[in-house]
């Protein structure tokens, strides 16, 4: 007989079957073609089957978890960015509401309180008209200090450079006086060759001017519907809103104004004590337009962190010109005395009640909102910030909605 043929033969214990070998050569094809495992369905290893497009691979979890956040946080980029170039575009009308919102946060309860003797009309009217005369008053006051001791000033100003000038001749600085000298011809220099610009500049700045009266004639508008009847235009906006939102809109809408209520309130009362403690300061060290500079540390306190110190870096200088080094350093040293009890005393005590936010989310919103529109976004910034934290806060705590049709379902 024939020899037998191996393949026939019982294979041999330590070498694969010859369909083994086959099924193992077609599975290597397979997966060099890209096919997917077998099935569930199929454990008994038969041919592997083509991936189909619509077949998920296995993604981790928290791979899953971080592109679900950052979808969600492109979104809310991209309307927050919206919303701020839209702001960006109408700033006047952003501005003139901001405006007519802190009016209101200030004179509403003077409104509220005058309402209980007379009708609310004229009680809006009185506390709009007071709060006018008062303003213009305390601004003639200044324009008639300042123009009555012009002539004071210029001679004491004239003095104080000339001083200067001989401080910086001194050790340590050293300097020459004939650079001083001509760094004052080319100051003269430059202003005469750079009439036309400054011209335009000056032209420029009545623009400004003619923008800023129209903006604050828009705020006065909004603050006398707002303090007449602000809360009927809320009510009237949260009814605009699906049955579903109107609740949640109203907490948050309340805790927001609340908040920014009471950061007007804190603010004011911080910078007046503020401009009261630098012009005393100021008045008892004889520095000249100590009122002015009070006004002016007034309105930079409404710039957390960075007003103050640099309306008392003006002050600072105004000293140094008139009345030399020595009450400039006093006042430096008035700088850091009013630093200190703004930050560990009057902010703690007046506005924790009001802005809940660490003093590092303070600093970066500040300079965030400066970098973002200048001054005006410095003073925006932070009560916008604490407004939305203070909304979002008090959804937290609110309890969830019903659905609507087990809140539509009778009581039984």
């Amino acid at each position: 007989m024939w020899p037998s043929d191996p393949q026939s033969s019982s294979p041999d214990p330590g070498r694969p079957s010859v369909g083994r070998r086959r099924r193992i050569r077609t599975a290597t094809r397979q997966a060099l073609h890209g096919v997917s495992r077998p099935a569930a369905g199929n454990p008994g290893g038969g041919p592997l089957s083509r991936s189909r497009p619509g077949d998920r691979l296995p993604v981790h979890p928290a791979l899953q978890t971080a592109a679900s956040y950052a979808w969600r946080i492109l979104v809310v980029g991209g309307l927050v960015y919206a919303v701020f170039s839209v702001l960006g575009r109408f700033h006047e009308i952003a501005v003139a509401v901001f405006l007519g919102l802190v009016v209101t946060a200030m004179l509403r309860p003077v409104a509220d309180l005058l309402g209980l003797v007379m009708p609310r009309p004229l009680a809006v009217a009185v506390s709009l008209l007071g709060s006018i005369v008062i303003v213009l008053g305390v601004l003639v006051l200044i324009g008639e200090s300042v123009a009555g001791e012009r002539a004071g000033l210029q001679r004491e100003f004239e003095a104080g450079i000339g001083r200067i000038e001989r401080w910086l001749e001194k050790p340590p600085f050293r300097l020459n006086p004939d650079a001083l000298t001509d760094l004052q011809s080319r100051i003269g220099e430059f202003l005469s060759s750079h009439r036309s610009t400054l011209i335009s500049t000056a032209m420029s700045g009545a623009h400004r001017l003619v923008e800023v009266l129209t903006v604050l004639a828009l705020a006065l508008f909004c603050s006398v519907f707002f303090i007449h009847s602000g809360d009927r235009q809320w009510g009237w906006f949260c009814e605009q809103l699906p049955v579903a939102a109107r609740e949640r809109v109203s907490i948050a809408g309340r805790a927001a104004w609340r908040t920014f209520t009471g950061y007007t309130h804190g603010i004011v009362l911080v910078a007046a004590t503020n401009a009261v403690l630098v012009g005393v300061a100021l008045f008892i060290l004889g520095v000249p337009l100590a009122l002015p500079l009070a006004l002016l540390e007034f309105f930079a306190a409404f710039i957390p962190l960075i007003g103050s110190p640099i309306a008392l870096a003006v002050a600072a200088v105004v000293a140094l010109a008139a009345k030399g080094p020595l009450i400039a350093g006093l006042v430096i040293a008035l700088i850091v005395i009013i630093g200190q009890i703004e930050g560990h005393l009057l902010h703690p005590i007046v506005m924790s009640w009001a802005v809940r936010l660490h003093p590092v989310v303070v600093a970066l919103t500040v300079i965030g909102g400066a970098i973002a529109a200048g001054i005006l976004g410095a003073v925006v910034a932070v009560p916008l910030v604490s407004v939305v934290w203070s909304a979002r806060q008090a959804l937290r705590r609110a309890p969830e909605p019903e659905p609507l049709e087990k809140a539509a379902s009778p009581v039984p």
